[in-house]
């Protein structure tokens, strides 16, 4: 689609779909407008300009990704749309298309578009104070595109072969982050774990992670989602330095291995188990996360009470369930055996059945402790002060009453209770009580 450039300072809103990598593109573009004059709008509907980072990894991301195109529209009839991303770069025209979008840009294009809609290119980009787009965690973008072929997987075709950022550039980012107030920084990629691999490097990963942590003074480190492929015991080692928060976010995809081998996969259900037990030996009150997708081409009853056994058997603290998403031009939308809508309805409800008791189990574990909480923002006020709500390093949400300013600041925290909220705790040296 043809671009015009935008040069008079405007109000820009800015939204992404999906992934984490697509938040850290999205702060990075909410930088690059500020730096060239933008202001930040709260919404669409005082923006004259919205920018929507879209997702195709399901037919779910795709349909939140053109509601949100809609909603847009009809919030602000005169702001121009621009889409992005990866259902952006898959159908170009469809996106353009859809009321008020007046340019596309594909994934090849992103990194561009600020400079070219704005007609202003800046190379060095100051971070924005923790807070202004909502969090006080930086998503920082390592690493883009993928190798693998897991049969299912579209990301792939939309993002292209793996590149990595230079190490150096990085701890800068990181450095400055740390300048500007931000207290956690979480990195994040379409195929973390093979960080490096496009330069022969078989450890990226661990060699990033231990040059972060030894030149740059990031109070937490996280670490976004990790195949299980990519990483090995030894890897765990890096986790004797406190510093880098113990969550673990590894896919599963399935408990059988039949389906494992349809999907492309590149392990067993006994290898995965043993690297969790590896993981659950080396870090302590490691909270592992996961992913599974039900109603793959060829799950039978039989395969699914395998994933379900094998759900039960590790005990996340946390599960994402995913139906099958056909996906053109993936190997998977061509296998036999495909399943029908309410079995993968019914399979999924089950699954999150699971994880809910398993998340309340993890959670349990953890009452009657201390923990360091990154503060995040305030839900509310009460008599005593302002409701305060915080993840734990090892994603534990914690909710407590505070009259103190504790927006990203890390205080320690005494767990109480599981409120509807999240955690119930009293802050370190307050006596104050946890709210209900």
């Amino acid at each position: 689609m043809t671009k015009k450039k935008i040069t008079e300072p405007r109000r820009v809103h800015l939204a992404f779909i999906g992934c984490r990598l697509n938040q850290a593109e999205i702060d990075r573009m909410a930088r690059q407008f500020m730096a060239r004059g933008y202001t930040l709008a709260d919404g669409e509907h005082n923006a004259d300009l919205v920018v929507i980072n879209t997702c195709a990894v399901t037919h779910e991301a795709e349909r939140k990704s053109r509601q949100a195109i809609r909603r847009a529209g009809r919030e602000n009839p005169g702001a121009e749309i621009i889409v992005t991303g990866c259902y952006a770069h898959l159908s170009p025209d469809e996106m353009a298309r859809l009321p008020n979008v007046s340019h596309v840009f594909d994934n090849d294009e992103k990194a561009r578009l600020v400079d070219e809609l704005t007609g202003k290119a800046l190379d060095d980009i100051a971070p924005l104070p923790p807070g202004t787009l909502g969090h006080t965690r930086a998503f920082v973008k390592v690493q883009d595109g993928c190798d693998n072929h897991c049969t299912y997987c579209v990301t792939r075709i939309a993002r292209g072969s793996g590149q990595s950022r230079p190490a150096s550039e990085i701890t800068q980012e990181i450095r400055r982050l740390t300048d500007s107030g931000y207290n956690e920084v979480v990195l994040t990629g379409v195929n973390l774990g093979s960080y490096g691999r496009d330069w022969g490097q078989d450890r990226g990963l661990e060699s990033l992670v231990q040059a972060i942590l030894a030149e740059t003074p990031i109070k937490r480190l996280r670490l976004s989602s990790l195949e299980p492929w990519e990483i090995d015991a030894a890897f765990f080692e890096l986790w004797k330095n406190p510093r880098l928060c113990p969550h673990l976010h590894l896919p599963l995809q399935s408990g059988s291995d039949g389906t494992l081998q349809r999907m492309g996969r590149q392990y067993t259900v006994e290898a995965y188990k043993g690297l969790i037990e590896a993981a659950r030996q080396s870090i302590p009150d490691v909270s592992i996360t996961s992913d599974v997708i039900v109603g793959f081409p060829g799950e039978t009853d039989e395969t699914f009470e395998e994933t379900a056994r094998t759900v039960e058997a590790i005990g996340f603290s946390r599960l994402h369930v995913f139906p099958y998403s056909e996906r053109e031009g993936t190997a998977a939308a061509r296998l036999p055996g495909q399943v029908d809508h309410a079995t993968k309805t019914a399979r999924k409800a089950r699954l999150l059945e699971l994880s809910e008791r398993q998340w309340r189990a993890y959670q349990e574990q953890h009452i009657g402790r201390t923990f360091d909480v990154l503060w995040e923002s305030s839900k509310g006020e009460t008599a005593d002060g302002s409701i305060w709500s915080g993840l734990t390093g090892n994603m534990l949400r914690v909710i407590a009453v505070s009259a103190e300013e504790l927006r990203n600041t890390i205080r320690a925290a005494r767990l109480e209770g599981i409120g509807k909220r999240g955690i119930r705790a009293v802050v370190e040296s307050s006596r104050l009580k946890s709210p209900g």
